[in-house]
């Protein structure tokens, strides 16, 4: 453990305050970052896997970020009053692996538990740690996810933490950091720090820009950021453009070398997720132990500010039942942007973020009546995912996120990350299925159900009217992991009484009979094609029974099971997806067997 008396002296927006480390500070620094070369080396040699090269780069880069400009507790490290930082280049888990061995936090024997079966050690990192708000190693996700806890702490909390973000250069050509970047800029995130580790070497090759630093500046200043480029291995450099006034997003633009210490591989490719050998890890270990010098100077991270409001997510309900009325007409779009309303009403800690849709999705009734907590996040949907995610960080907001339907599979790696991380985060997609009709094929969100039924934590609503819908609203409020709510276009007759009591995996037999010949089960528009079937049927004596089964994920298997067995196995299901959506059919056979 890094401990020590002296508490460095911190200003956020320094310019002409700053103060130059002394050179105690500055050889501390270092030792620490050669430290986390140490660590890092030792880790990934015993593991047999790893990407040492990668943490190598970003050692001064760490140890100033952890030991001189982030405010944190390093024995609380979820801290709502904490800055926060977010690891988007995920392979170089080990380098903060190291940073909270230096801490005090993780022992390092923990941390040599890399790669192990029962370990939480993973080489990419995951949610499983208490200083790791969402797992990341899928590439350019990272910044997005730091604009939404920027955002909240800029205009939910209004506190002062800050948020930081470490990317590698290769990421860079990913266009979700983009879309990220224009997100920060618009809404004036001057609380964000993105640190770029510009060491040139990607996977298999050289990445575009390779070592062209002021390349990187013009880009970033073209997207309204200030950018710094600095010696990424240099702590004075470091300290001081991580000192800078803000008044903007900033972007530190750091040279780096990779594989910085390990003298075979600096700057060299074919070293990209290769551990070393042990006789070389050996000799490059006891290397750089002889670079880290004596120093009387032992590092705290500076203390947060205490000035967070306490946030309690916990009983999110809605004032009132459902006020429809039976045979009114509503769009379960139109439900859903009602019942978020209403829902904001109780709670001001709900959220609304949307893609340049909100008068198709009816977020847009959020919007008017809530404006301080809609989040316009334009045609940008990998973004809005990744923001949300943010926004729903450590328990901050209950946050939902909407767009067309058609328009999520654009953002499915996003989802995938944010099923990973155990974030909780409600999404709506509207226009639903072949109903859209006349928008074209495009427009038809066929595959959303295949799409979220493969999420682990993931619950599908499809809710047929406006009380369903809003109960589905209050369901997903309160119902862990990712939630997705699938509306429709047009309007639907309202089918259940305003004090219809739902949960998440229960159907709903909506029409049944003692003479019932089939079971048919529908959701959505289908639900009301299947209840004018059923209305047309009896005329010519045939009786079917009708199920709703409300949540597709998870199917409510015994109701349809049962129900089935009392029409002597004859099952139909009506669907408005891809075939590959909900497979009632394998489902019930599956289970009966």
């Amino acid at each position: 453990m890094v401990s020590s008396s002296i508490v460095l002296n911190y200003s956020p927006g320094c310019g002409v305050d700053y103060h130059k480390p002394d050179q105690q500070t500055v050889q501390a620094l270092r030792n620490i970052a050669n430290r986390l070369r140490i660590h890092a080396i030792k880790a990934t040699t015993a593991a047999g896997n790893g990407h040492p090269t990668s943490c190598c780069s970003v050692a001064e880069i760490m140890s100033v970020l952890f030991f001189h400009t982030m405010r944190y507790r390093y024995d609380d490290p979820r801290n709502f009053n904490n800055d926060r930082f977010i690891l988007s280049k995920g392979h170089a888990a080990p380098a903060l692996y190291s940073m909270w061995v230096e801490a005090g936090f993780l022992k390092e024997s923990e941390m040599l538990s890399l790669c192990h079966v029962d370990s939480s050690m993973d080489i990419h990192s995951t949610h499983k740690h208490q200083f790791m708000d969402l797992a990341t190693g899928s590439l350019g996700q990272g910044l997005g996810v730091a604009c939404g806890m920027a955002y909240t702490g800029k205009y939910f909390d209004n506190s002062s933490y800050r948020v930081y973000c470490l990317l590698g250069d290769g990421e860079m050509s990913e266009g979700a950091v983009w879309e990220a970047m224009m997100f920060a800029s618009y809404y004036q995130l001057d609380n964000l720090v993105a640190i770029m580790d510009i060491n040139r070497l990607g996977q298999s090759d050289s990445a575009p820009l390779q070592h062209h630093v002021e390349k990187y500046q013009k880009r970033c200043e073209a997207f309204g950021w200030h950018a710094i480029i600095v010696d990424g291995h240099s702590v004075e450099e470091l300290c001081k453009a991580l000192s800078q006034a803000r008044h903007q997003p900033t972007a530190i633009i750091a040279k780096t070398i990779k594989g910085k210490g390990i003298p075979a591989a600096e700057d060299k490719l074919g070293w990209h997720a290769k551990p070393l050998p042990k006789d070389m890890a050996e000799m490059v270990m006891k290397d750089l132990q002889s670079r880290i010098m004596n120093s009387s100077k032992h590092l705290y991270p500076p203390a947060p500010m205490e000035d967070s409001p306490p946030v309690s997510l916990r009983n999110i309900r809605m004032p009132s039942a459902p006020s429809y009325k039976a045979g009114e007409k509503i769009s379960t779009r139109k439900a859903y942007g009602v019942a978020l309303a209403k829902l904001g009403r109780y709670n001001n800690r709900v959220v609304a973020l949307d893609g340049d849709t909100n008068n198709l999705t009816y977020s847009e009734i959020f919007k008017n009546e809530h404006p301080s907590r809609f989040v316009e996040c334009y045609i940008a949907q990998q973004n809005m995912v990744s923001v949300a995610m943010g926004c729903a960080a450590r328990e901050r907001n209950v946050v939902f996120a909407s767009t067309l339907s058609s328009f999520f599979t654009r953002a499915y790696d996003q989802l995938r990350m944010a099923a990973i991380s155990e974030s909780n985060i409600n999404v709506c997609g509207s226009h639903c299925g072949l109903s859209t009709g006349e928008e074209g094929p495009s427009l038809m969100g066929l595959e959303d159900v295949a799409m979220f039924r493969a999420l682990p934590t993931a619950t599908i609503f499809y809710p047929c009217d406006g009380v369903s819908t809003e109960k589905a609203v209050e369901l997903a409020a309160s119902t862990k992991g990712v939630c997705y709510i699938r509306t429709s276009r047009q309007d639907s007759a309202i089918i259940y009484n305003s004090n219809e009591d739902f949960h998440v995996g229960q159907a709903k037999v909506v029409s049944q009979g003692k003479e019932d010949q089939v079971t048919v089960v529908a959701a959505g528009v289908t639900l009301h094609e299947a209840l004018a079937a059923a209305e047309h049927l009896k005329k010519e004596r045939i009786s079917i029974r009708v199920i709703d089964p409300f949540t597709i994920k998870p199917l409510d298997v015994k109701t349809i099971m049962d129900n089935t067995r009392s029409t002597r196995g004859r099952l139909l299901t009506v669907e408005d997806h891809y075939y590959e959506g909900l497979h009632l059919r394998r489902s019930y056979c599956s289970a009966s067997t």
